[in-house]
């Protein structure tokens, strides 16, 4: 089973080359930029600039090593140490170049998430983690239930615990799909469906 990150690094976006760059933009370095709002490049100052494309070739190469959600990014830029006004204008250009969607990220994610026959818990769970905006989450999670695709997981989910457990008593069985249903996140009600119409 490939992770996540695997998954979505398959339909991710482009990436540009970087190159080392000093440290000399980082929150304990010597330059700080501004607290200001959005700059273009020409309202920059050659330091400034030098620290844009520092933290910007830091955010490519983190998507280069797996998509991310915008959240997730800032989130690694921070641990490096990068500004926070700085890291708002390299994601914001980003998210303007195409570089860096959320939307696309989350639909990805969704679709990763529904074939390893996950439930909706299991879903939210796992966007929240990965640093999805709660109100895309939360409207992607909406369509998908009421395309009955959590459903649809649960009864796969059913189909493939059935198969491996086949002869075995039904307490068993029952115990079994249970638990890999809640590892999976879905509901008690979905699961004591799928197991009386997949395992009686």
């Amino acid at each position: 089973m490939i992770s996540a990150d695997e998954f979505l690094s398959k339909v991710q976006m482009p990436t540009e080359f970087a190159h080392d760059s000093s440290s000399d933009c980082q929150r304990d370095g010597t330059t700080t930029m501004p607290q200001s709002t959005q700059r273009e490049a020409d309202n920059r100052s050659p330091v400034e600039q030098e620290c844009f494309e520092e933290c910007k070739e830091a955010a490519l190469r983190s998507l280069d090593a797996a998509p991310r959600s915008s959240a997730d990014l800032a989130k690694r830029l921070q641990r490096k140490d990068f500004d926070d006004v700085l890291i708002a204008e390299v994601i914001q250009r980003l998210q303007e170049l195409g570089l860096l969607d959320d939307e696309s990220y989350a639909e990805a994610l969704l679709r990763y998430c529904l074939q390893r026959d996950m439930g909706e818990r299991g879903v939210r769970m796992e966007m929240s983690r990965k640093g999805v905006d709660s109100v895309v989450s939360s409207r992607l999670i909406e369509e998908a239930a009421q395309q009955g695709q959590f459903v649809d997981a649960a009864y796969a989910l059913g189909r493939s615990v059935a198969r491996r457990t086949q002869g075995m008593e039904r307490k068993v069985r029952m115990r079994r799909f249970w638990s890999a249903g809640g590892r999976k996140g879905h509901s008690p009600d979905t699961l004591r469906q799928v197991f009386a119409d997949v395992f009686d």
